[in-house]
């Protein structure tokens, strides 16, 4: 069994103090859903160590505003937008398609959480279809360039709610038991840890590094739009191991694992607070769960997921 994979950092440390001493100078990186929150923090970061970065959102308007902040704030004008609804698999195809040179980094940030029950065009649940398939389809259609860059890193945003639930593989859809947002959201962040077991399985021989995390509690984001209130604050040293985070503080596990020499040769590994997680204990509301990170699971998945989007993998 290899060691656990720690680091200096923790679940204090900042984005900027992660990328500190970095240079990102000549590589090219994508970040999804980087309009605001946790992907702008995480762009911000690999701009500020001088990569050349797209943000791939829905809204371009919204995009290019904090394109522009990132300029302003890290003086690096190589800040670009894309255009990507990771809910249309038309778009993430488009997106693929005008993709131009190698990828060094490739951040899956984008997401929705607890919405309310909702279908894209195939008849999909929307929150596996946006949180993995689209990520599924949007990263196996950028395996070449990722693989041309070499040492290439994909970065998969799950979550600690991955622990209320599996991938449901009879029902992923919800059609035959009624929709629970919760359970929807669950299925779809061990989705995003077991396409990271398997991606980085399979792509090993291709120099792409792919790993998921939990970024952390961060409650002033876009992503917890479907909530009418913040669940209470969680204390670490009251057992549950959650506590709540700023945004500069969530990104940092994203950016560790974009950019830093300190996860070298790191692959299908699940990380929060900077290191590599624990399993998952009952009562303490952090770690990870065996189902997220089991092999069979991790093929199985990965096979659906082919079938659905269709790509070629």
């Amino acid at each position: 069994m290899s060691k656990r994979v720690t680091t200096p950092f923790g679940a204090t440390s900042t984005a900027a103090e992660v990328i500190a001493g970095i240079d990102l100078t000549g590589k090219h990186a994508i970040v999804t859903g980087a309009a605001s929150g946790l992907g702008e923090e995480t762009a911000r970061a690999l701009a500020s160590a001088g990569a050349d970065v797209t943000i791939a959102v829905r809204n371009p308007e919204a995009g290019q505003q904090a394109a522009d902040r990132i300029v302003e704030s890290t003086n690096n004008r190589n800040v670009h937008v894309g255009s990507l609804d990771l809910a249309d698999q038309a778009s993430v195809k488009a997106f693929v398609a005008s993709w131009r040179g190698p990828l060094d980094i490739l951040v899956d940030n984008a997401g929705v959480m607890a919405n309310p029950e909702t279908r894209t065009a195939e008849g999909w649940e929307m929150q596996f279809a946006t949180n993995h398939l689209g990520h599924f389809a949007l990263t196996v259609g950028l395996h070449d360039a990722l693989a041309a860059a070499g040492h290439s890193r994909v970065v998969v945003l799950s979550s600690v709610g991955h622990v209320n639930g599996p991938v449901r593989f009879e029902d992923l859809d919800f059609t035959k038991e009624p929709y629970d947002p919760w359970l929807a959201y669950a299925q779809s962040k061990t989705a995003n840890i077991l396409f990271a077991v398997e991606a980085g399985k399979r792509w090993a021989k291709d120099g792409i590094a792919v790993n998921a995390l939990n970024p952390g509690r961060i409650w002033n984001t876009n992503l917890s739009r479907h909530m009418e209130t913040p669940p209470q604050s969680f204390d670490p040293k009251g057992g549950t191991g959650v506590s709540e985070k700023t945004i500069e503080q969530g990104a940092a596990t994203s950016t560790l694992l974009a950019a830093s020499p300190l996860v070298d040769g790191v692959t299908s590994k699940y990380f929060e607070d900077c290191e590599e997680a624990v399993p998952f204990q009952d009562g303490i509301r952090r770690g990870v769960k065996d189902y997220a990170l089991d092999g069979d699971n991790a093929r199985k998945l990965w096979d659906v997921s082919v079938e659905r989007t269709r790509v070629d993998a």
